[in-house]
Formats: structure tokens, C-alpha cells, sequence
């Protein structure tokens, strides 16, 4: 192929007819779901301390309910890529809305801590599963030409979802209480994903579209990757192994953060805005990381982003200080905002769209492994009454996740 052949194909070209493009609307759709479910995910380390204090238990024993949550999202996460790629996102995400709204009302009724491993750990983490991964692929589907930036506006609502509902969540508790705060969550989720949940639709074609910027029927089979096919390289473990180093570090300073803020004085309220400023950060980040992607390329942008995570979990070291942990929520939010971006774009374009779906629910799974991070760091606190060397903990993995990313080479698909 000439390179003026190649120009052409990538030139973006909306829709085989003339009118709006349907994409957006699921970008659209997806950024309002996305907003409500992983705010209310991330939002799990402003409850932390009411439900600490309300049950008397171990920070490592609640924050395993968190790694159970993660690691059940993880195994989920494998079948609703399969079952999106089978029936369409919209059956997997009404579904899976609804289970996720009714946990978060069941929350409001726990009475004992195995309730909420139970509740939360699997109820809703099969929820959570029907969110991102149908969602992303899907928009990989609608997109060739500005795949990265329309990932990065839909993936910008967790970010927005972050900012927004840990504070409210924060207010609402100081209010009203955590288990009244469950029940409005819980039905603002079943109102919003429901609704928006039956806009989605799977495949361009069907509604007489094609995908942005190219033939994906031409990319599907001409370099696409089967599951078992991905499975059989090195550069799918590679990039699953630092999805896993990331991910743990990610999901750890989420839900400690918080905790961490109120150990050194820090009011509950103020110790939620932490939380909200890396949501609201992200937000800019995940649209420049998308748009950084289709400008410079996917493993510039990965190695760019792991860096900064790295970077801000050395700064954490430092200092208590409030304006320190600003400093590290800022710059690790344009870290973890583009990690969210690079996921998909990486996968496809080591392996292609056709099997998309399947393989991102593998890669998911391995993120989501890094469930045992909160539950180390909530041990390494109890043994040491301090979050220093749990910190340090999430710097090495997250220093092993860029010598992965540095080992990946491109795929051939012969």
C-alpha cells in the first residue's frame, strides 16, 4: 500500500450516508454511565471510616472486601467482553445497571461484615463488569479515526464521576448517614445506566453507518487476533502484567488515600475533595492522553503515563502536608487518567477489533487482579501503623509496569 493509499484510508469519513453520526451518541451514553458507576466504585473509601467505625473491624479486613469486589470484577469482566462481542452492549449494560443499582440499596440493610463481602464484593462487582470494557470496545468499533480522543471523552466521565459523587457522597453521609447515602446512589444508578443504557448499539453497520475513519470490516479480518491467538504472544503478558502493576496501585490509592488524609488530621470532607481533585484532573488528562494517542502513539503515551504515577508516589513520600497530597493528586490523576485512556487503543492495535471484546475482558481481568493491593497496603498499615512502606510498596510495582511496557514490541499476525 502507497503511502497517499494510506492517508485516504485513515482520512476520517463520518458515515456511508450523509447526516449526524451515530458514534457520538454513544460516546455520549457511555460517559454519563461510566460517571455514575465508577464515581460511586471509587467513592468507597469515603465509607470506609463510617462503616470502620459502625462494624469495629480491621482496616485490612474491610479493605478486602474492596479486593474481593475488584477480583470478582476481574473474572467478570471476561464474560460480559465475550457476551457484548455475542448480543450487544445494550443487553450486557441494562442487565449488569441493574444489578449494580440493587447492591447499592442491599448496602443500605448490611448488618455484618461478611454482608458486605457478599453485597459488594460480588453483587456489585458484576455490575461494575458490565460497564467498562462492553463500553470502550464498543466505542473502538464506532471509531478508527480519532479512536483515542473518543476514548478519552467517554472515559473522562470516571473522571468526572470522581470528582463529583466522593464529595457528595462525603456531604450526604455527614447528613444523613452512609446507609441512607447507599439508597440514593443506588437509585440514581438504576434511573441513569437503564435509560442510557438503551441508546447503545454494537456494530455501525446495523443502523447503515460504518465506523469513523475507515473500513473496519477490512481491519477485523485482515489483522485481527483471535482470543486464543492474542493469549499465545508475549506482548499480550506484557502488557497484561503492567496492567496488573498499575491496577494495583490505582485501585490502592483510592481507596486509602482518604484514610490516609484523616489519619494525619485531615477533616472527612476536606479528606474527599483529594479524591474529587484526581477525578476532576483526569478528566483533562483522559481527553489529552486520547488525543496525545492518535498524535504521537500508544507506547510514547503509556511509558509517559506510568511515569507520572511513579513520580507521584515518590512525592507522597515526602511530606503530610495538605498541599503535598494536592500536588500528588494532581500529578497522579494525569497518570491514572491516561491509563484508563491506553487500554483499548493498545489492544487493538496489537491485536485488532474483531475478538476485542474477549481480549480486553482477559487484560481486564489481570488489571483487576491488582484487587490485592488495597488489601496489602491496609495490611502493611496494620503491621507498621503507618502507610510509608505501603507507599513505597506501589512505587516498586508500579516501576515493574514500565520495564513491561518498555518490553513490548508490535504484533505480527501471520
Amino acid at each position: 500500500m502507497s503511502c497517499s493509499d494510506k492517508i485516504k484510508e485513515s482520512s476520517p469519513s463520518p458515515s456511508s450516508k450523509p447526516g449526524f453520526f451515530y458514534g457520538y451518541v454513544i460516546v455520549l451514553c457511555s460517559f454519563l454511565i461510566l460517571l455514575i458507576v465508577w464515581g460511586a466504585q471509587y467513592s468507597f473509601g469515603v465509607f470506609f471510616k463510617p462503616m470502620l467505625n459502625e462494624f469495629g473491624t480491621s482496616r485490612a479486613i474491610l479493605s478486602g472486601a474492596y479486593s474481593v469486589n475488584l477480583v470478582v470484577l476481574a473474572v467478570a469482566s471476561v464474560f460480559t467482553g465475550k457476551l457484548s462481542d455475542k448480543y450487544g452492549s445494550r443487553i450486557v449494560v441494562t442487565v449488569c445497571g441493574s444489578l449494580l443499582g440493587g447492591s447499592y440499596l442491599l448496602m443500605s440493610q448490611v448488618q455484618m461484615v461478611w454482608q458486605i463481602y457478599i453485597v459488594f464484593g460480588i453483587i456489585a462487582s458484576i455490575g461494575v463488569a458490565g460497564s467498562w470494557v462492553p463500553l470502550i470496545s464498543t466505542i473502538a468499533r464506532w471509531f478508527v479515526f480519532r479512536r483515542g480522543l473518543m476514548i478519552g471523552i467517554a472515559a473522562a466521565g470516571v473522571g468526572a464521576g470522581t470528582m463529583i459523587i466522593p464529595p457528595l457522597s462525603g456531604y450526604l453521609i455527614s447528613n444523613l448517614g452512609w446507609r441512607t447515602t447507599y439508597i440514593i446512589i443506588g437509585m440514581a444508578m438504576l434511573v441513569l445506566i437503564i435509560i442510557s443504557a438503551q441508546m447503545l448499539k454494537n456494530d455501525p453497520s446495523r443502523i447503515g453507518q460504518s465506523a469513523m475513519g475507515g473500513s473496519q470490516h477490512q481491519d477485523d479480518n485482515s489483522s485481527s487476533f483471535t482470543l486464543r491467538e492474542a493469549l499465545h504472544t508475549a506482548q499480550f503478558w506484557l502488557l497484561g502484567t503492567s496492567f496488573l502493576f498499575m491496577g494495583a496501585c490505582l485501585y490502592s490509592v483510592l481507596v486509602h488515600i482518604a484514610p490516609h488524609a484523616m489519619d494525619i488530621g485531615i477533616s472527612p470532607v476536606t479528606a474527599a475533595t483529594i479524591i474529587s481533585v484526581i477525578g476532576g484532573i483526569s478528566i483533562i488528562s483522559k481527553v489529552a492522553s486520547g488525543m496525545a494517542v492518535d498524535r504521537w502513539g500508544i507506547r510514547r503515551v503509556t511509558l509517559v503515563v506510568a511515569a507520572l504515577m511513579l513520580t507521584s508516589l515518590i512525592i507522597i513520600q515526602l511530606s503530610d502536608a495538605l498541599w503535598v497530597l494536592y500536588v500528588f493528586a494532581v500529578i497522579f490523576a494525569f497518570g491514572y487518567g491516561g491509563f484508563a485512556v491506553i487500554q483499548v487503543p493498545y489492544l487493538a492495535e496489537l491485536f485488532g477489533l474483531r475478538y476485542l471484546g474477549a481480549i480486553f475482558g482477559i487484560a481486564y481481568f489481570l488489571l483487576n487482579a491488582g484487587a490485592f493491593g488495597p488489601f496489602v497496603v491496609g495490611k502493611i498499615f496494620d503491621v507498621t501503623s503507618s502507610y510509608s512502606w505501603a507507599f513505597i510498596f506501589l512505587a516498586i510495582m508500579n516501576s515493574l509496569a514500565i520495564l513491561c511496557v518498555i518490553g513490548i514490541k508490535t504484533t505480527r499476525h501471520d
